[in-house]
């Protein structure tokens, strides 16, 4: 982030839900823009230059998956979605086509600062020029060398389960849909082979959970994909 405070983006057409998010978010010390409509959203988007940008997806303009379409041409900020509707397929569209994280309304203060922390995070940590080894509960994994340890020990894991570890760990704290996940990690050949992604989860779960059946790390979003917690 380049300024001293972080600055974030809401475009949110319902004034008392923009009101409660932008009061949250200046407790936290962000300084805060608003827009009620694509067109304005993203004019925001491009003279503010936010950090993070919560986004709902009915405006009375269009709709918010064009304003991610149009914002992923250019810049990779975080954005996460902020809407009412509750349906796996409209979360997973919205990740699918660039979304970050998937908030459904009604949602507390608490947890909403919490998902734009994580992001920062995670884009804090993807930017960190040099920074090639990343820890996490037992674990290390060098990006350079290509080790992976756990407890202090080499720990194998095939050219897949470590592709899998890398591709999470590069977007920690974010929703991946089972299509984003093969696209990373198989390409698009295999768009379609969703089970792979179950086979070699449970599989990197074994190697690095402490308790794969009750995971800390490779966290299951029901029906849409895995986020990973570091």
């Amino acid at each position: 982030m380049s300024q001293l405070y972080p600055v974030a983006l809401i475009i949110e057409d319902e004034p008392n839900i923009r009101l409660m998010i932008k009061k949250s978010l200046e407790s936290a010390d962000f300084v805060v823009f608003e827009a009620a409509t694509v067109a304005r959203g993203l004019i925001e988007s491009r003279t503010r230059q936010p950090d993070v940008v919560l986004l709902d997806l009915g405006l009375p303009d269009g709709s918010g998956a064009e304003v991610i379409d149009k914002i992923r041409a250019w810049s990779d900020v975080p954005i996460i979605v902020v809407s009412a509707r509750s349906q796996e397929t409209d979360k997973i569209a919205a990740l699918d086509i660039g979304a970050d994280d998937y908030l459904t309304k009604p949602f507390s203060p608490g947890e909403l600062l919490a998902r734009v922390r994580a992001q920062l995070r995670r884009r804090s940590m993807v930017s960190e020029k040099g920074e090639t080894t990343f820890k996490f509960g037992r674990m290390s994994v060098d990006l350079t060398r290509r080790l992976v340890e756990r407890d202090g020990e080499l720990l194998h894991l095939t050219p897949t389960e470590y592709r899998l570890l890398t591709f999470l760990i590069t977007h920690s704290n974010t929703v991946l849909t089972h299509r984003q996940i093969l696209l990373g990690v198989w390409g698009p050949n295999d768009i379609e082979s969703t089970h792979y992604v179950r086979i070699f989860m449970g599989a990197l779960r074994k190697k690095i959970e402490i308790d794969p059946a009750q995971p800390s790390h490779v966290l299951t979003e029901t029906g849409v994909g895995y986020r990973f917690v570091p």
